[in-house]
């Protein structure tokens, strides 16, 4: 059913994770994302994530090279609760990257993912919105090294990307490895949500955890295998890992 290593691989992740523990923690988060001396890459694991891990040791590579990796769901809250963890926040990027793009306010921030005419209405949004001054936008579809050049020919001081995974956290890695200092969010469907393709849940739904429905019902071709498929994947692993976890506690203890 799964890869015999995939337990070694959500090790990896879950121990790159951070926890953030309340508002003020996010505040820290937020202030370090946004003085980088270095290229820094900002990710977020979801139930889905973890799913695509099992079968990809590329995503695995890409994920654990992440500056910073953030708890996204109600999946991995689950997670870490049987695990004997406090989750902290859910620091899904759909609420995260809009505060991080108004710490930009003034700044150069490019925009690569999803196509037009969504793209561009993220980007005029987010200028409106947040005050951050658009220096590139491409659609989520070109080779890894058309974004590195744009990345070196522009220097934007902040990157959104909106490509997917896993393709997002392989470009936010390359892009880390050519050296320029700015801050690369794998942001997922931000974009999307930023520019009216795709639509927020009610906030009683997000509050319960269950924006995933929404979007299912919304978009259930496209999501059938991420939702109705993955999430009993994700289920059935997390009960196989934390019971493995506790097995090795066990024996250490012995």
């Amino acid at each position: 059913m799964s890869n015999p290593g995939w337990q070694g691989r959500w090790k990896a992740v879950i121990e790159k994770m951070r926890r953030v523990v309340d508002p003020a923690d996010e505040q820290r988060v937020l202030r370090a994302l946004t003085a980088p001396e270095r290229p820094l890459v900002l990710g977020f694991v979801n139930a889905h994530a973890l799913n695509l891990v099992v079968r990809d040791a590329g995503f695995v590579q890409a994920l654990t090279a992440a500056d910073v990796l953030l708890r996204d769901g109600s999946g991995m809250a689950m997670l870490f609760r049987r695990m004997g963890l406090d989750p902290g926040l859910n620091m899904n990027g759909t609420d995260f990257i809009p505060k991080l793009l108004a710490a930009y306010k003034g700044r150069r921030v490019a925009f690569w993912g999803t196509q037009a005419p969504t793209l561009a209405q993220a980007a005029r949004r987010s200028e409106a919105l947040f005050g951050v001054a658009p220096v590139s936008l491409h659609d989520g579809f070109a080779e890894v090294h058309t974004y590195l050049e744009l990345a070196r020919d522009l220097q934007p001081e902040l990157i959104v990307l909106g490509m997917g995974m896993p393709k997002q956290e392989l470009v936010a890695s390359q892009l880390a490895a050519s050296g320029v200092p700015c801050v690369i969010v794998c942001g997922g469907a931000i974009l999307d949500f930023l520019g009216g393709k795709v639509a927020r849940a009610p906030q009683w739904m997000r509050r319960l955890g269950g924006e995933w429905i929404f979007r299912l019902m919304k978009e259930p071709k496209r999501l059938f295998m991420r939702y109705v498929v993955g999430n009993p994947m994700f289920i059935w692993r997390t009960r196989m890992f934390t019971a493995q976890r506790q097995k090795d506690v066990t024996d250490l203890q012995q």
